[in-house]
């Protein structure tokens, strides 16, 4: 595929609001997790919450829009100069020719659940709560395209933990059909109670910070998030080098509705492909992040694949530890961190992860490296084996 250069990018999660608020926790191993005190939550597990007062109201024109997964949107597209990004962006290719890509898995079905605690006697919603532009999943794609007053295509892609990752493969089909010049790409997933119920109905849920590859490790933390990213067919000008997507790479194994494919049939089809798109051999990835969620099963079966298309030699890690797993949010935030990577010679460790699986045989990084990255690959694996991979490298405009 053509690289498409990430002009500007930003970050909002647990671990920080912004780049170098982010980089400054991975560099000091300061992990985002907490022990829950989300809501009415009554679960025995970590989280990776941004603290409520850090979610302002949506913009006033916006206020149909208003739910925490669209605060968290909002907060996201205000850190490092993304909007006025944006905006310039606007200015030089015209509203209908940027597009606006956004994954998510919850979407804004935290209000919902406020609704339901005021139905009336006869059960019926509150006549103020607004479906279309909360919960429904497109509504943070629509939030977004309103934000900036675009007009171009707009599209969420809902695929569990791949979704954002995805999104990325999706603009970059519409920029390659000439839909659009400039697309703005991320997810967003913020907390709420059916998710946290919901993993813990499945035992998924770790009483303590998630530690992804451990020997020990137990289960997920979830957390909640966001990530956006100004893709561009050019660079900014003047640039010397900057950084890219050169490849993606998606399959669907359709294994199981929750389980990974024993054996990594899916994950493994997404990593060559990525590379493929590329046009890279597997030794030209420098770092890998990988899923790594801390369950048992889906980093015993990642671990496979990556030693399947790799070997065991490329230097890997799971942040995990550090955000939670932000669902829908999780490949357009491991996208950016593998961005800082590359712009900061920097290759992040594994935060909680005590003892390495003996059985695992990934080059897997306990400690932070400072080593200097060209290419870097991100991995987003999805339940129903919706698997994505992302590569992101160091070019020359």
């Amino acid at each position: 595929m053509q690289p498409l250069f990430l002009n500007r990018y930003a970050v909002a999660s647990s671990a920080g609001i912004g780049l170098e608020s982010t980089a400054r926790a991975l560099a000091e191993m300061r992990s985002g997790l907490a022990s829950c005190a989300f809501e009415t939550v009554t679960l025995d597990t970590f989280v990776g919450q941004i603290a409520d007062s850090l979610l302002a109201p949506v913009r006033a024109d916006l206020a149909e829009f208003d739910c925490r997964n669209n605060r968290v949107a909002q907060l996201c597209l205000r850190q490092d100069g993304f909007d006025g990004a944006v905006m310039d962006a606007r200015e030089k290719y015209g509203p209908a020719r940027i597009g606006v890509f956004m994954g998510t898995s919850t979407s804004g079905i935290h209000e919902t659940e406020l609704a339901y605690r005021r139905r009336d006697a006869n059960g019926a919603l509150p006549a103020d709560f607004r479906y279309a532009t909360t919960h429904n999943t497109f509504s943070v794609a629509w939030f977004v395209q309103s934000y900036f007053g675009l007009t171009g295509p707009s599209m969420a892609i809902s695929t569990a933990c791949s979704s954002s990752a995805k999104a990325f493969g999706n603009s970059a089909r519409m920029i390659a059909a000439g839909l659009c010049d400039a697309a703005v790409v991320g997810g967003v997933d913020s907390l709420c109670l059916t998710t946290l119920y919901g993993f813990g109905s499945l035992g998924l849920l770790s009483p303590v910070a998630c530690r992804p590859f451990d020997a020990d490790r137990d289960g997920i933390s979830i957390g909640e998030g966001a990530g956006m990213v100004l893709l561009e067919k050019t660079a900014d000008s003047g640039t010397a080098e900057t950084i890219a997507l050169l490849g993606v790479g998606e399959s669907s194994d359709a294994y199981h509705m929750s389980t990974p494919h024993p054996e990594g049939l899916g994950a493994r089809m997404a990593m060559e492909r990525a590379l493929t798109s590329a046009g890279l051999p597997a030794g030209a990835v420098d770092y890998i992040n990988l899923h790594g969620t801390g369950t048992r099963s889906n980093d015993a079966t990642e671990d496979k694949a990556v030693c399947a298309v790799f070997g065991n030699d490329t230097p890997c890690s799971s942040t995990k530890g550090w955000t939670g797993h932000t669902l829908g949010a999780c490949g357009a935030i491991d996208a950016i961190i593998c961005a800082l990577a590359i712009e900061r010679g920097f290759m992040p460790g594994s935060v909680n992860t005590r003892t390495l699986d003996p059985a695992l045989g990934l080059r897997y990084l306990l400690d932070n490296r400072s080593q200097p990255v060209d290419i870097a690959m991100s991995n987003a694996f999805g339940f129903g084996g919706t698997n994505c991979s992302l590569l992101l490298g160091r070019v020359q405009p």
